[in-house]
């Protein structure tokens, strides 16, 4: 999951948690806007405090693409699909020839 998904779930999630605690501990509509606001900006910037620390933790790698390899196997694979190609042409150019009368190959 990228790190901004996560941020918006968790932001999403305060949010529905603080209309539940807003309508069960507020009095005033004024302090359900709080409760909601408040919790909101907790799990917000709890979000981003989890994700900052897991990329600190990740250790991000380099690896080189290997190139010259996967252009070799997209050669090989565009090969043998223009020969799958060329047969089926072929077979297609040739199918009048093998069918009788009745559409049926010839035996």
């Amino acid at each position: 999951m990228r790190g901004s998904n996560f941020v918006s779930f968790l932001t999403v999630q305060g949010f529905f948690i603080g209309i539940v605690f807003g309508i069960l501990k507020s009095s005033s509509p004024e302090s359900f806007l709080g409760f909601v606001i408040l919790i909101t900006a907790f799990f917000y910037l709890f979000a981003h405090l989890c994700v900052g620390f897991f990329f600190q933790t990740l250790g991000v790698k380099s690896h080189p693409f290997p190139k010259a390899s996967h252009e070799h196997n997209l050669d090989f694979f565009v090969r043998e699909i223009n020969k799958r190609e060329q047969f089926l042409d072929a077979f297609y150019a040739h199918k009048a020839d093998l069918l009788d009368d009745n559409g049926r190959l010839q035996g």
